[in-house]
């Protein structure tokens, strides 16, 4: 779950008193929209978008006006927009004005766990409102700190003074900065990005930092992001019908992260683990129609309404059904195979046959029941299988699925659909 964008960022910063600019909603009024302009000189309108989609500047969607004439034209032009990034798409639905920051000096900020130190660590610059990959190595502090005591305020200034910060930016930084550990901290959250903090100069010359932008990332397992009350749409980030119905049955004991590879994959691969995930994604490609995780040791339950699922949205279009995980410490192998064989059965009386080759990895308790019961359906049913237990190299087991997908391709799936009784195979 992310959120980007100073409609829902603003009232999580003013949590914890961070100063931020101001802005108003989709719903904002004429009346209100001109009188934001009067008092700042000027308002950005930038698209609402649902999930972290950055880089919205680069694409020309954010707008700039400095009377309502431009507001409302801009409005008209990025209400509905469509941004793309990468292979992933999203679609506006409304925007924000937000008040013009005056500012000589930009900021970005940073806080994400980093597996190098296998710490939180703070990235720091002076030279913000830009693609941080864009500058060079000494204009970037990235410092790790220790969770337990927090972000300190004289890790900001050692950070600051070590890239040659502006003098006049530290002070109000040092202050100010800290504040956003807590938010990070007490809420759930992953990552945190501010990019650009502009340095709004006061009356009396003094700068104060001004979030202008915002980014975040949450743990939904993590039960602190219930504290903030935010609502339910904003973890539904532009997801499909699968991925939607297969993240209702989220539970904290055995997750469900899913994501659609490829709409038309013809490898349905249940992945058990992160590792596994990762190989398995890779090494199968556009092959893979979802990438997954349904490791946790899901109870029976759960695990035979997530395969349902996954069978009612793909298993017609696939060739090889691959259940693949490490070796478990802990997930009862004969629960999870279990349910993954009675969604089956479920599915094909409902259904009817298909073509498909059963193909399994998998180590840990209770492996040998499971593997009997898994078998079992796919003799009943009348599939070929072959399994492969937990002295077997992961990269192997993913190397026969493929060579199994490709064998189907090339005749199989036809062989397997004659020995079903099914005319067509498609």
């Amino acid at each position: 779950m992310q959120i980007t964008g100073m409609l829902h960022g603003a009232p999580l910063l003013r949590l914890v008193d961070f100063p931020c600019a101001e802005v108003l909603g989709p719903d904002a009024s004429e009346d209100q929209i001109q009188d934001l302009i009067r008092r700042h000189g000027q308002v950005f309108v930038k698209p609402v978008l649902k999930g972290g989609v950055g880089k919205k500047g680069k694409s020309g969607l954010i707008g700039r006006a400095t009377d309502l004439a431009q507001a409302l034209a801009q409005k008209e032009r990025l209400y509905f927009a469509e941004h793309r990034q990468g292979n992933v798409v999203a679609k506006a639905n409304g925007v924000t004005f937000e008040g013009g920051v005056p500012a000589e000096h930009e900021v970005y900020f940073s806080i994400s766990d980093d597996t190098r130190y296998r710490a939180p660590a703070m990235t720091l610059t002076h030279k913000g409102g830009v693609d941080i990959e864009e500058l060079g190595k000494g204009d970037i502090a990235t410092v790790p700190f220790d969770a337990l005591t927090g972000l300190k305020a004289f890790v900001v200034a050692n950070a600051l003074a070590d890239i040659g910060a502006p003098r006049e930016i530290v002070s109000p930084l040092v202050q100010q900065l800290p504040k956003l550990w807590e938010l990070m901290h007490h809420y759930g959250m992953t990552t945190l990005e501010l990019n650009p903090i502009r340095m709004r100069p006061g009356r009396d010359g003094r700068l104060t930092p001004v979030a202008c932008d915002f980014k975040c990332g949450f743990d939904r397992d993590d039960p602190r992001v219930a504290r903030l009350g935010l609502p339910a749409h904003l973890g539904a980030a532009d997801l499909g019908a699968f991925e939607q119905e297969v993240n209702q049955l989220r539970t904290h004991q055995g997750q469900s992260d899913v994501f659609v590879v490829n709409e038309r994959g013809t490898i349905l691969a249940p992945t058990f683990g992160g590792g596994a995930n990762s190989l398995v994604t890779e090494v199968l490609g556009e092959a893979a129609s979802i990438s997954s995780d349904f490791g946790g040791n899901p109870p029976y339950e759960k695990m035979k309404q997530v395969a349902a699922i996954c069978f009612r949205h793909f298993l017609a279009q696939s060739n090889v059904l691959f259940v693949i995980g490490g070796k478990s410490n802990n997930t009862d192998i004969h629960e999870t195979l279990r349910a993954i064989g009675d969604a089956l059965r479920e599915h094909v009386s409902v259904h009817g046959p298909t073509p498909l080759y059963v193909v399994v990895g998998r180590g840990g308790p209770n492996l040998v029941r499971g593997f009997g019961a898994l078998a079992d359906t796919c003799e009943a049913l009348g599939l070929p299988y072959r399994f492969f237990g937990f002295d077997s190299a992961i990269s192997e087991v993913v190397d026969h699925a493929r060579k199994v997908d490709a064998w189907m391709r090339a005749g199989g799936r036809e062989l397997v659909a004659r020995h079903l009784g099914i005319r067509r195979a498609d």
